[in-house]
């Protein structure tokens, strides 16, 4: 029996010759020794034919490899030093250290911190660390995967806004980014089969319960629903959606059939709807992506590619042009920092650079916009919110108004407005879906159940603030039948 022995050699019974050492002498031969050695653990019928000789201390067992040198001799390391010297760093620090100066500092805390400084006192829970490799869900709510099995969601980073002194001659209020409060929530103890069951006695024979199917639907969060589903065509061998259509009609039909979709996947379909047909529905398009968090955009991403074989960003190009475009592409990639450390000399040269891009000279450097605006941290931009005012006297807002036009300047200011105040800003969308002679109906029916499960109850106290007006009173007054009650039951009004 022979056995392979290094590159180019053969090692059978007779012992190898191994090549020379640095020095050019030739290494003796080992002797064929008729020494064997037991396997360690293991008491087979097998053992070395041959061995070399057993070491001497000192010496290693085994020769050096051909194809490499020998290495110098071991030089033990100097002794470590005890302590580490003290007085100040000689390193710099680098961005997101917060080298903050001796004071007050009057940029937004980092998590765990609270504002100091006169006019500019927050109070309430250190923001949650963002997890990137799942997109988020409230509460511990479970949206499922746009590939299919459920995903376990992490707590939203933004929602309610804590109460705050309005700052002198800055914007009216800070957003912290922790829980929001949202209206549905996971029904504990959960029955998927019972809430199947009574899902089919509603619709079964003449007429149909519309009172039961709100109570289990409006009542259950998005995976809950999907739960029920399942059950429902294992009990039934049907499909839920198809019967609650072929029973429900109108407005109250597309609500029911929005609350059924996989969250995520029916994100993605309200941006396909705005892009795909005749015209572009750039309201739409502003709404969901200038609007959602990096998790948020790689979710949607993923089921607009699953559903309809096509890559979001590619759509989106294709559909929008000039600075709108740019902006698009730059938020689709979902790359925002999400490193809550404020900095404030990355803050003033932001808001340095802005000023300069914008107001101070002919023309606008959009490019500059795009780029801080996109890729900031929704921290650091509430930082940048206070400074340019703090060196302007007015508002950024007021500068993009100045500045752009059309869909560019809703984006951005889009972007602004949930930086500033999240909830607010879906008030605002609420606002304008039932406000005048009409109701866009579509907007209204994206608005509550996309937020319903994140912070639609601070978007009700932000449209209390802002309008004097109930939201409750709102859909109230522009809806009407089962379809106002589903709304209702969605807000938590019913």
């Amino acid at each position: 029996m022979s056995y392979p022995g290094y590159p180019g050699q053969g090692y059978g019974s007779a012992a190898p010759t191994y090549p020379p050492y640095p020095n050019t002498q030739q290494r003796p031969e080992y002797a064929t020794s008729t020494l064997s050695y037991p396997t360690v653990g293991f008491q087979g019928p097998y053992q070395a034919p041959s061995a070399m000789p057993m070491p001497q201390p000192g010496q290693t067992p085994y020769p050096p490899s051909p194809a490499h040198s020998s290495y110098p001799p071991h030089q033990p390391y100097p002794p470590s030093s005890s302590s580490y010297p003290s007085g100040p760093s000689p390193y710099p620090s680098g961005p997101g250290m917060n080298p903050y100066p001796p004071g007050p500092s009057p940029y937004p805390p980092s998590p765990g911190a609270h504002l100091q400084g006169p006019g500019m006192h927050l109070s309430g829970p250190s923001p949650q660390p963002l997890n990137q490799s799942l997109p988020y869900a409230p509460h511990g709510h479970h949206y499922p995967s746009a590939y299919g099995a459920p995903q376990h969601g992490i707590p939203h980073p933004h929602g309610s806004v804590p109460s705050a002194t309005p700052l002198p001659g800055g914007p009216s209020s800070i957003s912290y980014f922790r829980k929001g409060n949202p209206t549905v929530q996971p029904v504990q103890p959960f029955d998927p089969r019972g809430d199947a069951e009574v899902l089919r006695k509603a619709m079964k024979g003449f007429g149909t319960d519309e009172k039961a199917i709100i109570n289990v639907l409006a009542r259950r969060s998005n995976h809950q629903r999907q739960e029920i589903a399942l059950q429902f065509k294992t009990l039934y061998g049907k499909d839920l959606v198809s019967d609650l259509k072929s029973e429900l009609s109108g407005k109250f039909e597309d609500l029911v059939v929005a609350l059924m979709k996989p969250h995520f996947e029916f994100m993605a379909k309200e941006v396909h709807d705005a892009i795909s047909g005749i015209g572009t529905d750039e309201e739409t398009i502003v709404e969901v992506i200038c609007s959602a968090t990096n998790q948020e955009i790689h979710a949607i991403k993923s089921a607009y590619q699953l559903m309809y074989h096509r890559s979001l960003e590619e759509d989106l190009r294709g559909d929008t042009s000039g600075n709108f475009k740019r902006l698009m592409v730059s938020l689709c990639v979902g790359n925002r920092s999400e490193d809550y450390n404020v900095n404030p000399s990355s803050v003033q040269a932001d808001a340095q650079a802005l000023l300069r891009a914008g107001e101070l000279r002919v023309g606008t450097d959009e490019s500059t916009f795009n780029a801080v605006l996109c890729q900031r941290s929704y921290a650091h931009l509430q930082a940048v919110l206070v400074e340019y005012h703090r060196i302007t006297g007015h508002s950024l807002e007021k500068a993009i108004k100045k500045e752009f036009s059309g869909d560019i300047e809703e984006g951005l200011l889009t972007i602004l407005r949930c930086v500033e105040n999240r909830p607010g800003y879906f008030a605002e969308r609420l606002y304008k879906s039932m406000k005048g002679a009409g109701t866009n109906d579509r907007a209204l029916i994206r608005l509550v159940v996309s937020r319903c499960e994140v912070d639609m109850g601070d978007i009700k106290q932000a449209f209390v603030a802002k309008y004097g007006k109930t939201l409750e009173s709102f859909i109230s007054g522009d809806c009407s039948g089962d379809y106002k009650k589903c709304l209702l039951a969605l807000i938590g009004e019913y």
